[in-house]
């Protein structure tokens, strides 16, 4: 009986302890008026998100990287980039317009990607267990593919959600730092499970995540799906073409486009930096740590600057999300470039710190500028067209890196990162400076009319 009682209070006190964590991260994620507005469900919905997608990720990993000689490593990992780019072939022209079509059903659209990833983990479980690579490779494509039409639904829906006390940046930050904070706890138990049982049970546990998350999607207020439109052609700026669904750069607007292509070079910047110091910290020796305590060092500052820029997205009251690009992007620029007069391992680390936070801070003042500039029926092709967009030039970035790394020490690679970085921002501030002098100038032309009060 001893041991029986000892049993249940320890079970009672776990369940207290759990109680009162889920009851402090609801009281976080529906902190300024997110609980009424229906954001705070989102924010959870991301979270189990980014729990569900950490579990694939941990199942799925293998000898890509460690178990390989650096140069197999190489071709391996080259590999893996270009293979990551296939489903953006499918989210740019043929998912982002099927989601805009379906926004008055966005629940249902949301809470469908949880369950068919769900569904998919369970099949690619059997096909683990039976090295069924037939099996396992389409639905691994298959989740990525539902990921990434997640993550655009999220980001088309949360404008709808929110509320007065919160900024766009902050609840595109609370959403993201759900998802990293869930992702990072998710990864190191499916680690250990992986360990313990093998990866198919990791696979089955991401089943159950992902069904919680479809419950969740479908708790969402009804104000996340959007009345079906009457049959009328739209007009103004935020309106695609007679006959388009879908969004191209130029066609967004000169603010949106402005955003992504300075989020564009943040991305080949953290793609690049990843690695490309993997990779060299693989092969070159900095004392007085050895290769897997640098690599480990590395992934820690990468990890803790997409934190940190999460955090500040989060903390920032900005209202001004196209002039936060732009000073992270001269951040980058700089950092890239002290790293390479100073280079090192406490360098690179830094470096890193300073990718991982660059990456974070644009992409969710970037999302917040289209958020704000585009119409409900085309935001969510332009999301897909900007994750396309961002994963196509963190490829080149990742594809970049691996080939420096054969032929250029760090002083020469970053100091080459820090000339393209700056250019890049001297060319987006060149344009911009551009389109205000002509603006200048229309209004001189064609000044206002004044104001005339009423008699």
């Amino acid at each position: 009986m001893g041991f029986r009682s000892r049993l249940g209070r320890s079970a009672r006190a776990a369940g207290t302890g759990a109680r009162r964590a889920g009851g402090a991260v609801r009281r976080v994620t529906h902190a300024n008026g997110a609980g009424r507005s229906g954001l705070g469900g989102l924010i959870e919905t991301a979270g189990v998100n980014g729990a569900g997608d950490a579990l694939v990720a941990v199942a799925l990993a293998g000898t890509l990287f460690f178990g390989l000689d650096v140069n197999e490593a190489r071709g391996q990992v080259a590999l893996y980039l270009l293979v990551t780019m296939a489903p953006f072939a499918l989210v740019a022209p043929l998912i982002g317009p099927a989601l805009d079509r379906m926004r008055h059903a966005r629940r249902y659209a949301i809470a469908g990607t949880m369950l068919a990833r769900g569904l998919l983990c369970w099949g690619m479980a059997g096909a683990v267990t039976h090295g069924d690579q037939v099996t396992l490779l389409p639905a691994a494509f298959g989740v990525l593919v539902l990921s990434k039409a997640f993550g655009v639904l999220r980001s088309a829906v949360t404008p709808r959600l929110l509320p007065d006390q919160i900024t766009l940046v902050t609840a595109n930050a609370r959403a993201s730092f759900a998802g990293l904070i869930a992702a990072s706890t998710a990864a190191v138990a499916g680690a250990g499970l992986a360990v313990a049982a093998g990866p198919d049970w990791v696979l089955r546990i991401a089943t159950v995540v992902f069904v919680l998350g479809a419950v969740l999607a479908m708790r969402l207020p009804a104000h996340v799906d959007v009345p079906e439109p009457a049959p009328a052609t739209a007009t103004g700026p935020g309106a695609p073409p007679a006959g388009r669904r879908w969004r191209t750069l130029p066609r967004v607007g000169p603010v949106v486009a402005e955003a992504m292509q300075a989020n564009a070079a943040l991305r080949a910047f953290s793609g690049f930096l990843i690695l490309y110091l993997a990779f060299l910290l693989r092969e070159r020796r900095f004392e007085p740590v050895s290769h897997t305590v640098a690599l480990g060092l590395l992934a820690a500052c990468a990890g803790a600057g997409g934190l940190a820029g999460t955090g500040l997205g989060a903390w920032t009251k900005a209202r001004a999300p196209h002039l936060m690009v732009f000073a992270t992007l001269t951040v980058a620029a700089a950092s890239a470039a002290a790293a390479a007069v100073f280079f090192g391992l406490w360098a690179a680390l830094a470096v890193a710190f300073v990718g991982g936070f660059g990456q974070s801070l644009g992409k969710l003042a970037m999302d917040a500028v289209v958020q704000r500039e585009i119409g409900e029926e085309v935001r969510s092709s332009t999301f897909a067209v900007s994750e396309t967009l961002h994963q196509l030039v963190w490829v080149l970035g990742g594809l970049a890196g691996l080939g420096l790394s054969i032929v250029a020490d760090g002083r020469v690679a970053l100091a080459g990162v820090a000339a393209v970085l700056g250019l890049a921002l001297a060319a987006l501030l060149a344009g911009r400076a551009r389109r205000s002098a002509r603006r200048r100038t229309s209004l001189r032309k064609n000044p206002p009319e004044p104001r005339r009060e009423p008699v």
